[in-house]
């Protein structure tokens, strides 16, 4: 076997720093120990003083059964279903139920004494195999206790014992043997006379043995039995098999072991002396017993959860003293429970569930976390707890940090960042194909319909182009019927007429033959060709319905407008945002930190089960927190990010860096737009100013003599005659607008001053202007036909000349004939 020996991590441990003094002796192997030796030589019997003093596990057949059937195990139901049916426990499940023992977290923190193992039964498995199976224990035994024992003593020892069938307790024979209980008072009587105090205590023992001896003799000795193995004939059948098969094993096995390690004790000594050597040479090895967990407050007294974690630690800190001025200290975990803690939960722990362990005080959070914790301590006192699970939650406003202190803090913890935008990007997806087959179905639906529609409403408007065709078809027969009989009475007038000359009745009785003949023909060749027209109208209308009627029933999802219109709806269903209900976004999270917890092993070593998550954006809403809440996903860290200092200039100015040619772009079509209506108001500001000061210096100049205008007028008359050639009236009124001539010039010179103030000619050839003048002047119509002609003439748009022109023509056509 290999020597325990080993090179510790820390090899040099302050034993003034608690910290580290505590540390090195978590991370330290508990005292484990192996008694070999033939049987009845005391194995048991040493195995309960030790474990009993040493603060270590019993393991051993009987202890092991007894506790799976108290505490109802599989193991324990199997063995009892069994006792019951008279059957023997079978030794695998016996090995089963020792090596799952020494496997156990108890025996993880205080260590195993281990007694009947290996076994002389080889019924599950052989000799070498069970030390081959001690040999690959997790926690190897440090040390090998070896009670030796001749062969005749043992037998006779074996031979002697009895058991009390009730109790099943085993007595030596120097204890129920009359005789030998006798030779033993006698002895210590011839031992008397020495110093008083040890002749106290004789007596005080003397009494006690006689106290007992006397109910050995009266009450015990009747019921004692002695049990078939324990007869002379089987204990040397016993001591036989164990020599031939497992001594040399067990040879080879101490020899492997070193020797320092190696304990070996004379078995025809008393059990105490025995216990006594053991417990010295364990002492003088530096080696130190299991550590005790001991409740710092019995189940009748009472401490208010309510009180102060100071208050509460000063109280709990002078209960249960184990010496007069040595008071508890508080842990580094304070109030937190270390259990919840090793498991990824922060959760305060109760004081009526106060420990104490190695000096300090911790707080547990519920009973099954107690059993946890008094088992074994270890596990949720090593490095590199306290550590905080790294359930963290950051969220802040765009570009404030929150991903780059995401990554930090699982950086810092080896923890992973989930960041929900990611995360739940698959489930948008699925949720947005949905939302595009839905939308395609219905569009389907729709547009096939919006479709027969759209060709209905042609159906209908081509029946009605037919229709109005037929009524103007008949409207036009009905005028040629009434023309004919417009042209008849005056026919039978012109006869009348003409009744006195007799060769012309004739002549016209002919003629209105011939007359009626031919519009009979005409007729009938009308007929035949409206008939033929409608006949072929009628065919179209046919082919039309009958192509519309097809089409109808043919229309389907592969019709080409059709189709337009489902990628027209698709577009707008995929363009249009998608909302997830907050249970997806829970459900999201909670799939993603279960993973994270199956891996969190692969941390470090003693990470704590749950944890190591950073969420980053999200929540969103406080309906997603509520979820989170009511799923147990709420984290135990809350990170606010925010900038208050100078209205959130420092966030404004990341994010002005983050989109600084963006936003400059913006900044510079802004300041562009905002220069060009500047220069476009200055522009406008400045036309104005220079109308203003036209008109100014308009009416400044001096106006242009009737006489002048007038001779432009003449001039332009030559230059621009009237284009309508002037009737008989119209000469009638020019002769008589000459002999006004005096007159018209006064009313033209006025005339011209009026229409001088004007500032274009638009305005004065406005509609007001013209109702003005025609109101204003008699005799108008000649003078504003020969003022629009030197406007005119003055007109630099040839739009403006154009509509003068137009106006001067109609004005004219108007008088003329008036």
């Amino acid at each position: 076997m290999a020597s325990p020996e080993k090179k510790q991590d820390y090899p040099f441990v302050d034993i003034f720093d608690e910290d580290e003094a505590e540390k090195s002796f978590l991370l330290s192997k508990p005292t484990c120990l192996i008694i070999l030796g033939k049987p009845g030589t005391g194995k048991k019997t040493l195995a309960r003083k030790i474990a009993q003093l040493w603060k270590c596990t019993l393991i051993e057949a009987l202890e092991v059964i007894e506790e799976n059937i108290t505490a109802g195990t599989e193991y324990g139901l199997k063995m009892q279903e069994l006792l019951y049916g008279g059957q023997n426990i079978p030794e695998e499940l016996i090995t089963k139920m020792i090596l799952k023992k020494i496997e156990s977290p108890e025996v993880a923190h205080f260590g195993y004494v281990l007694s009947g193992f290996p076994s002389l039964s080889e019924e599950y498995m052989t000799i070498s195999e069970q030390l081959e199976k001690i040999r690959n224990l997790k926690l190897k035994p440090d040390f090998l206790i070896n009670i030796k024992c001749p062969d005749y003593d043992l037998c006779q020892r074996l031979s002697g014992q009895r058991q009390h069938p009730d109790t099943g307790q085993i007595y030596q024979k120097n204890q129920w043997d009359p005789e030998m209980i006798d030779k033993r008072k006698k002895k210590k009587d011839q031992h008397k006379g020495e110093d008083e105090e040890e002749e106290e205590e004789e007596e005080q023992e003397e009494e006690d043995e006689a106290a007992a001896d006397a109910v050995m003799l009266s009450d015990i000795l009747p019921h004692l039995v002695q049990r078939p193995e324990d007869f002379l004939e089987n204990a040397e059948a016993r001591v036989n098999l164990y020599k031939d098969t497992m001594l040399h094993p067990l040879e080879d096995m101490m020899a492997e072991q070193d020797s320092q390690y190696l304990i070996e004790l004379n078995g025809k000594k008393h059990p105490n002396e025995l216990f006594a050597s053991v417990i010295a040479r364990l002492q003088s090895m530096g080696l130190r017993n299991g550590a005790l967990i001991t409740r710092l407050q019995s189940p009748e007294e009472e401490l208010s959860e309510g009180m102060e974690t100071d208050e509460l630690f000063r109280t709990l800190s002078s209960l249960k003293l184990i010496a007069p001025r040595y008071r508890w200290c508080r842990s580094r975990w304070g109030r937190a429970c270390p259990v919840a803690l090793k498991e990824g939960n922060i959760i305060m722990g109760l004081p009526e569930l106060a420990v104490s362990f190695l000096g300090k005080m911790y707080l547990l959070s519920s009973q099954e976390a107690l059993r946890a914790f008094m088992l074994n301590p270890r596990l949720y006192l090593l490095p590199p707890m306290p550590l905080p699970p790294c359930k963290v939650l950051v969220f802040g406003p765009p570009f404030s940090g929150k991903t780059t202190l995401c990554n930090l803090i699982a950086n810092k913890y080896n923890g992973k960042v989930l960041d929900m935008d990611k995360l739940i990007q698959p489930c948008m997806e699925e949720a947005r194909e949905k939302i595009i087959a839905q939308a395609r179905i219905e569009a389907v639906d729709v547009a096939i319909t919006n479709v027969k529609n759209k060709l209905e409403i042609e159906k209908m408007l081509k029946e009605q182009a037919a229709l109005d065709a037929q009524e103007s078809g008949s409207y036009k027969e009905t005028d040629e019927y009434e023309e004919s009989d417009t042209i008849k009475p005056e026919e039978e007038t012109n006869v009348e007429d003409q009744s006195k000359d007799t060769s012309k009745e004739k002549t016209d009785s002919s003629s209105e033959q011939e007359r009626d003949s031919s519009v009979d023909t005409k007729g009938t060749d009308e007929d035949t060709f409206m008939s033929r027209t409608d006949e072929e109208g009628t065919t179209e209308e046919l082919n039309e319905d009958t192509s519309i009627n097809i089409t109808e029933s043919e229309i389907t999802a592969d019709h080409p407008e059709v189709q337009a219109l489902v990628e027209e709806a698709v577009k707008v269903a995929a363009q249009s945002p998608v909302t997830l209900l907050a249970e997806v976004y829970a459900e999201v999270l909670e799939k993603a930190i279960i993973e994270i917890t199956q891996k969190n092993k692969d941390r470090f070593p003693g990470a704590p089960e749950k944890g190591g998550w950073v969420l980053d954006n999200y929540p969103v809403t406080s309906e997603h927190w509520l979820v989170l809440s009511e799923k147990g996903l709420l984290p135990d860290t809350v990170v606010c990010l925010k900038n208050e200092e100078k209205n959130g200039i420092f966030l404004l100015h990341r994010l002005y860096l983050e989109n600084k040619d963006e936003i400059n772009s913006k900044i510079f079509e802004r300041l562009t737009e905002e220069a060009l209506k500047k220069q476009k108001e200055e522009e406008e500001t400045r036309r104005e100013l220079q109308e203003v000061l036209k008109l100014k210096e308009e009416n400044e100049q001096p106006v242009e003599t009737a006489e002048v205008i007038y001779e432009k007028y003449e001039d332009i008359e030559e230059h621009f005659p009237l284009e309508i050639e002037p009737t008989v009236q119209m000469q009638s009124i020019d002769s008589g607008v000459s002999k006004e001539e005096p007159k018209l010039k006064d009313d033209f010179l006025l005339f011209s001053r009026m229409c001088a103030e004007k500032k274009s000619v638009a305005a004065m050839i406005s509609a007001q202007l013209a109702d003005k003048l025609m109101t204003s002047f008699p005799n108008v119509s000649i003078v504003f036909r020969r003022y629009l002609a030197i406007l005119g003439t003055n007109c630099e748009e040839e739009h403006s000349f154009s509509k003068l022109k137009h106006m001067k023509n109609s004005l004219w056509s108007t008088r003329g004939q008036k």
